[in-house]
């Protein structure tokens, strides 16, 4: 009995010991069970043996290994069976790059082969992973929740850029919902449907039909796409909401070789332009997976534009896209219209690297070009890049890059551009492409050729141009001819593109040689530096400085906001003399004395154009000529210009006084008021006003003078001595003196006249003498004259009344009434005279020296419209 007892104690202990004994050694026996179950060449590794609860087996870490390479990680797993069983596992992660390593064809024998077989294996189970990821798109990791029964299976999975609802019953699949956020900053993309399973897991569903609504970009914002399948061929269509035509229709097929889609159809409108064509794909050896297919298609595009219909062609492969190395030839050909521009294109390259970010790299010979009209006076007569060895990828553009412009604008010229340059690793604000550029061209309206070359470089957020240099080899406008005017760069122009802190600075200078005018008047070189700095070319400030030779320097400076440029410019006060380069010398005009001083506000924009106002001084100017001079010249102009109108006194009107005019008379206290706008109108009249001047011993003056006129002005004489008025004159046949007054009605925009129904009369006592030997002259040829002539010799006028007319072509009428005493040889008789006298002023004018700048104002302004005549002809009415 003894030993009995014995035996029973060690089959206990046995029993005991046995499961304690399994339990430590887990980590060592569970891989090599488990591998029974596992795909051969694969096996699993626990790094901490499994921890055991109350309710519950803890495994704390779990490695999936293919060969040597780590095709799945777990973290953390816990395992229950509260009333199903329930594995909760905190981290799982896939690593899609161990794939490759799987041996291909391996199959456990032991292992279910169809989906049937598959589902009735499932337990009753929860699975929960709270984060679940699948390199290298860990963007779309989640967390995992799943039901599984032999008759029903549910997912759902939830992650910021993926979600899932679904559930399968037998071989139907239920997709309820499905987002997928695929492009940062656009709305996911939505699906739901149900597909057929096929009896074999590893193959595809057998048929199906899935709908969604697409975020389109573009000028339709949602479109509709459905795909069905059944058995081997189905179609995937996309569709817009009140479009009749689908914008994608691709039918496709499938067999054991090959996946095909085969006439598909599209049409988009990009930017305005309508677009369409078809496509057509084939992958060979698609069972094989991306890695072993053969690939190749054919995408078309029709344009049609004012210049016609163009087409291109997309031709690709056969080559292979693959997640780590792609290699796919591409070739774009053909052309395209847009408006009426052409382009075309011959560019072939080879598509290279992972699909999930490919490279392009043009091949040889690859061009784009390009001519047409950009608007109506702008041709272009060809544009070319060449793009050979260039590379196109997800960080940038790298190769050498170049372009040539060649075009002409009916008005303005013909002119060529090139650019050359290199970038690495290129894309706007990252990188680097560094630039050199030259071109020359026309400038027709001003008779001129012009020519620019420079470098610069855009580095990163940086944008610097580093030289400058342009000009024209002259500008003749008019009368005006400006020799070689060139702009250079003082300070390079850098602009750094910073969210947080941009800016945009630079110095310029141009240069320019003397400016000659027609008339022989010159400007001496000038010269205009001027920097900017601001954020970015859209906002800046500018400072500047204009001279030209002792010719200020003027100040200036402002800003510019994108849409407006607002600025001010201030012209110091210089002495008058600098400035007598530009009289014409046939002015015999010397400047003497007196300063000049100015200020303008300016402001131009798009809409509104250019609006300018200010005010310019003369302070005590003098100026001499052979037969004039003038001194105590105070002239201070208000002005403001808008819409091609100016506005003459803003703030007060514009004032000329002129101390004192030397001339065959000498004239004082010339004064002068304009206040008004000019091309004027009924609502915004031109007003002289004020006007005034002491000369002949008396005073002349002008109340008011309006443009458009509507009544005359009256010019009104005073006291004006005819002794002095003869003295100028100087004739040799009569002497006059004593006082006249009188007023003339003044038009200057009467179809007839220029004075009408003007008058003088003296206010005092007159004397006429005529001269001895033309009154014995006339009394020797005709002696019914010369008796009246004896009566003119000494003559005192008590009383005159003149009438006095003068047309616009320069007819001049006067109608005199005299009564005085003539004495002759201690006699005295009373004279009753009528007296009319016609005669052209302009030719009179043109006999005194004094009177051809005043003959040509008057031919010039007071001419009716209509009317073509010489000075001094008689004019036919206007009909």
């Amino acid at each position: 009995m003894k030993g009995k007892y014995r035996a029973l104690a060690a089959l206990a202990l046995l029993l005991i010991l046995l499961p304690l004994a399994l339990l430590l050694s887990v980590a060592y026996w569970l891989p090599g069970l488990a591998g029974i179950w596992l795909p051969p060449g694969t096996r699993i590794a626990l790094e901490e043996r499994p921890r055991f609860t109350r309710s519950a087996i803890i495994l704390p870490q779990l490695r999936y290994l293919a060969g040597e390479c780590e095709l799945a990680r777990l973290s953390h797993a816990t395992l229950s069976h509260p009333s199903r069983w329930k594995l909760d596992i905190d981290a799982l992660t896939l690593n899609t790059a161990c794939f490759d390593d799987l041996p291909a064809g391996a199959e456990n024998p032991a292992a279910p082969r169809t989906l049937a077989q598959w589902q009735a294996m499932l337990p009753n189970t929860w699975l929960t992973i709270k984060k679940f990821s699948v390199a290298p798109w860990q963007q779309f990791a989640g967390e995992l929740h799943v039901g599984l029964t032999p008759t029903r299976q549910t997912v759902r999975y939830q992650g910021d850029a993926l979600s899932l609802t679904a559930k399968i019953d037998g071989q139907t699949a239920t997709i309820t919902s499905l987002s997928l956020k695929a492009i940062e900053g656009q709305p996911p993309l939505s699906l739901a449907g149900e597909v057929t399973l096929g009896l074999l897991p590893d193959g595809l569903p057998t048929e199906g039909h899935l709908t969604t609504r697409l975020h389109m970009p573009g000028p339709l914002p949602l479109a509709d796409a459905e795909l069905e399948w059944a058995q081997n061929r189905g179609q995937l269509l996309i569709s817009a909401p009140d479009d009749p035509d689908p914008l994608l229709d691709l039918p496709w097929t499938v067999t054991a070789e090959r996946f095909s889609i085969s006439d598909g159809r599209w049409h988009w409108t990009y930017e305005g332009v309508p677009l369409s064509g078809r496509v057509a794909v084939n992958a060979d050896n698609w069972q094989q997976g991306l890695e072993g297919a053969q690939i190749s298609g054919r995408l078309n595009v029709v344009t049609q534009g004012a210049a016609g219909k163009g087409n291109a062609v997309l031709n690709f492969g056969p080559g292979k896209l693959s997640l780590t190395d792609s290699a796919m030839p591409v070739q774009l050909t053909g052309e395209a219209k847009q408006d009426q521009m052409i382009f075309y294109a011959l560019l072939p390259g080879r598509l290279s690297g992972p699909l999930l970010d490919p490279q392009l790299q043009f091949s040889p010979g690859a061009l784009l070009r390009s001519r047409g009209r950009v608007i109506d006076s702008l041709n272009i007569d060809e544009i070319r890049w060449p793009l050979a060895g260039v590379t196109v990828a997800s960080t940038g553009v790298d190769g050498r890059l170049q372009a040539i412009l060649r075009a002409h604008e009916n008005q303005m010229g013909d002119f060529e551009l090139h650019l050359d340059g290199r970038a690495n690793d290129f894309l706007p604000d990252s990188g680097l492409w560094q630039w050199h550029y030259w071109g020359s061209g026309g400038f027709t309206p001003m008779a001129a050729r012009w020519d620019v070359k420079g470098t610069g470089e855009w580095r990163d957020n940086t944008i610097s141009l580093s030289t400058l240099s342009t000009g024209f080899d002259q500008l003749k406008y008019g009368s005006m001819r400006i020799a070689a005017p060139r702009l250079a760069m003082d300070k390079p122009i850098r602009w750094v593109r910073s969210s947080e802190h941009p800016s945009f600075d630079g110095a310029l200078t141009l240069d320019a040689g003397e400016t000659t005018f027609t008339g022989g008047s010159t400007l001496p070189p000038s010269r205009l530096n001027f920097s900017v700095q601001g954020s970015d070319p859209t906002s800046f400030q500018f400072t500047g400085d204009l001279h030209a030779d002792a010719i200020g320097p003027v100040q200036v400076n402002g800003r510019w906001d994108g849409i407006r440029l607002r600025g001010q410019a201030w012209w110091p006060a210089q002495p008058l003399v600098v400035f007598q380069s530009l009289l014409p010398p046939d002015w015999k005009m010397a400047l003497r004395d007196g300063r000049f001083y100015a200020q303008i506000a300016f402001s131009a924009a798009a809409e509104q154009g250019f609006e300018a106002g200010g005010h310019g001084v003369v302070k005590g100017g003098s100026a001499w000529m052979p037969d004039n001079k003038l001194d105590g010249v105070d002239f201070v102009l208000p002005f403001r210009f808008r819409d091609s109108t100016w506005q003459f006194g803003t703030r007060g009107p514009v004032t000329l006084r002129i101390a004192r005019v030397e001339n065959q008379v000498v004239a004082q206290n010339l004064t002068a008021d304009l206040q008004g706008w000019y091309p004027w109108s009924e609502a915004r009249p031109l007003v002289l006003s004020q006007v005034g001047v002491d000369v002949l011993d008396g005073h002349i003056s002008m109340q008011q003078l309006r443009m458009p006129q509507h009544d005359a002005a009256l010019l009104r004489l005073h006291n004006i001595s005819s002794s002095k008025l003869i003295t100028a004159l100087n004739p040799k046949q009569f002497t006059l003196s004593g006082r006249v007054n009188g007023a003339l009605p003044l038009w200057l925009d009467n179809p007839e006249w220029i004075i009408r129904d003007g008058w003088l009369t003296n206010p005092g006592p007159m004397t006429l003498r005529v001269d001895n030997d033309m009154a014995d002259a006339i009394v020797k040829k005709n002696m019914a004259a010369g008796a009246g002539i004896n009566w003119l010799r000494y003559m005192e006028i008590a009383r005159s009344w003149t009438r006095l007319d003068l047309t616009n072509l320069g007819v001049l009428t006067l109608r005199a009434e005299l009564q005085g005493t003539s004495r002759i040889n201690g006699k005295s008789n009373t004279v009753k005279l009528n007296y009319q006298h016609e005669e052209n002023v302009f030719t009179l004018w043109r006999s005194l020296r004094f009177g051809d700048n005043l003959q040509a104002w008057l031919e010039q302004h007071a001419s009716v419209p209509g009317r073509t005549c010489e000075t001094g002809d008689v004019c036919e009415e206007p009909q």
